[in-house]
């Protein structure tokens, strides 16, 4: 796989991983910028191409890393970013947790293993106790809900490959 197919699979699931974590879509975007560009000039070091994923994951974490040790960010306000105070988490992605959170437990769980804390699918599926096939049925079909609540709630459309595309219109976040 080259980089250009890498980013044309991934670079959505990618961006939100970040974005997650630093809460500011600029900065969500120079780090994703800054990983692409590091996987690229370092394509040809990957020694086992089925961990590519895994691998990628754990750059764009040593980039988040690196932002937070090169901002201005206290130790306070992380702590409180990640509180059970705050009263809108991810509000900059409209509606995600909010899709999230209304899915069963068990898919919820395995979404939040793979898509947030960044887990290979193999290794989320073992920390739920399901097979792999199981898994990857429940990742789909969790994906397949929030996708349609994206497009019915946010007025998001999707292109010819079944991706959420264009600018958020919901009327709960404007």
């Amino acid at each position: 796989m080259n980089t250009r197919e890498i980013w044309e699979k991934y670079h959505i699931e990618f961006y939100f991983f970040i974005l997650k974590r630093v809460k500011n879509e600029e900065h969500a975007n120079d780090i994703l910028q800054n990983s692409f560009i590091k996987i690229h000039k370092n394509l040809d070091k990957l020694k086992n191409p089925g961990k590519l994923k895994s691998w990628i994951f754990q750059i764009i974490r040593n980039e988040i890393n690196d932002y937070f040790k090169d901002s201005v960010y206290c130790v306070r306000d992380i702590i409180f970013q990640n509180s059970e105070e705050d009263s809108s988490p991810f509000t900059q992605v409209c509606c995600f947790d909010k899709f999230l959170n209304e899915l069963p437990e068990k898919n919820r769980s395995l979404m939040k293993l793979v898509y947030v804390d960044g887990k290979p699918q193999k290794e989320a599926a073992e920390l739920a106790s399901l097979s792999l096939a199981n898994a990857k049925a429940l990742i789909r079909r969790s994906k397949t809900i929030m996708k349609n609540r994206f497009k019915e709630c946010c007025k998001y459309e999707t292109n010819t490959e079944g991706k959420l595309v264009g600018q958020s219109q919901c009327s709960l976040c404007d």
